[in-house]
């Protein structure tokens, strides 16, 4: 399938890892860049996260989907050479090595730049290129808890948790895509590339805006408030009488009134612990156990078809299995089945967001290690057969 979207045309180089930058990339070849992933013989570290039939990744096949894979050894001066040939005939180059890694290996910013003056540059790290503490090894979850967010994250009486998925890496692998995107077209004015320094923990520490006012101000630090919204009440689970539980938002004054008029109490509406939004948020324990004893009377089906009924946003949590049953999901088609070579297809997100007019495509799921490794070599630089044997034969591409 022809490549198509807003990014058809780019040409983008992927020598990232496991998460971070893989999503940076996967973003930019869902709108139609052309990624050429590279990674080494033993495949990318994310091959072996998490589920797999028949030995092959199914992860892989969502993160690797449109793009072009090709096996080079890094390690060995050759391979590096073969990057930086690569480096010279792209528009952008995605990595999240540690900082200072890719300097020692001849391939940093003023190396690369210099050959490539148009090279839009994403560098994805834990902690950024500078600093203290940029030298420090940065998963996600590390990260995270550098961010604050990991603090808010749980409830009170006991550890943070976490999500169980690498959030922070996609977190930072979004803001990655982003910026090149905005220095791709910051070139078309300047003729000139850049570098784009994500952070995980600063890409996470984004999201925390809400607090950091207010701690400058009031010296406010927030803590885990479990399922409860801080500052945004009623706003929280609430248990049902079939042993689960339904999340019912109503801050807003008028959301909360027809909350009341719902629950057959239409006079907390008018109780002056609850009548506006700051009275609410300091009586939110008694207003959320009033809350609780009504709910628990009902069914969760009963309670979510109560609240649709007078347009108070509320809904199950969804499980993947409630996922692929829903029909919202269904009608907007939001799970696609890309074709596989050795599964016949793959489910997966849809390419979001949706553009009307420039939307992207999925092309194929991500494919094995290596196979494309002999079609970039010899299209994109342009060697001969017999070279790219000789290369293969040294253990330099796969």
């Amino acid at each position: 399938m022809e490549r198509q979207g807003p990014l058809s045309g780019y040409r983008v180089l992927e020598i990232g890892s496991t998460v971070a930058g893989p999503f940076c990339g996967r973003m930019l070849a869902d709108f139609g860049a052309e990624v050429i992933k590279i990674e080494p013989a033993e495949g990318d570290p994310v091959r072996t996260m998490g589920k797999s039939v028949d030995g092959h990744s199914l992860y892989a096949a969502s993160i690797f989907r449109n793009k072009r894979l090709v096996s080079i050894d890094l390690r060995r001066p050759e391979g590096r050479a073969l990057i930086k040939d690569l480096a010279a005939k792209v528009d952008v180059l995605v990595e999240n090595f540690k900082p200072g890694t890719l300097e020692k290996w001849g391939l940093g910013w003023e190396d690369l730049s210099k050959i490539n003056p148009k090279l839009v540059m994403v560098r994805i790290s834990g902690f950024g290129q500078t600093g203290p503490y940029a030298e420090r090894p940065g998963y996600g979850v590390v990260c995270e808890a550098v961010s604050g967010l990991r603090h808010l994250t749980g409830d009170p009486d006991r550890a943070p948790a976490r999500v169980g998925v690498s959030m922070t890496d996609y977190i930072a692998g979004l803001h990655g895509a982003y910026g090149a995107v905005m220095a791709l077209m910051s070139r078309e004015k300047t003729g000139r590339g850049q570098v784009i320094d994500a952070a995980l923990y600063e890409s996470a520490f984004n999201f925390m805006e809400v607090w950091i006012g207010a701690y400058q101000k009031l010296g406010f630090v927030p803590d885990r408030t479990g399922s409860r919204l801080i500052g945004s009440t009623p706003n929280n689970l609430y248990p049902t009488a079939d042993d689960t539980y339904i999340h019912i938002t109503a801050m807003a004054d008028s959301l909360f009134r027809r909350l009341c008029d719902a629950m057959g109490q239409p006079q907390l509406a008018d109780d002056p612990r609850f009548t506006l939004h700051a009275a609410r948020n300091e009586n939110h324990e008694a207003l959320d156990a009033l809350i609780s004893a009504w709910t628990q009377q009902h069914t969760l089906a009963d309670l979510e078809a109560k609240m649709e009924a007078v347009s108070v946003p509320a809904t199950r949590i969804f499980t993947v299995a409630d996922i692929f049953a829903d029909p919202h999901y269904k009608a907007r088609q939001s799970i696609v089945e890309a074709p596989d070579q050795h599964l016949g297809t793959v489910a997966m997100p849809a390419i979001v967001p949706r553009l009307s007019e420039t939307p992207g495509t999925i092309r194929h799921t991500g494919r094995d290690v290596g196979q494309d490794s002999r079609a970039v070599l010899r299209e994109v630089l342009g060697l001969e057969e017999a070279r790219i044997d000789a290369l293969e034969k040294e253990g330099i591409v796969a």
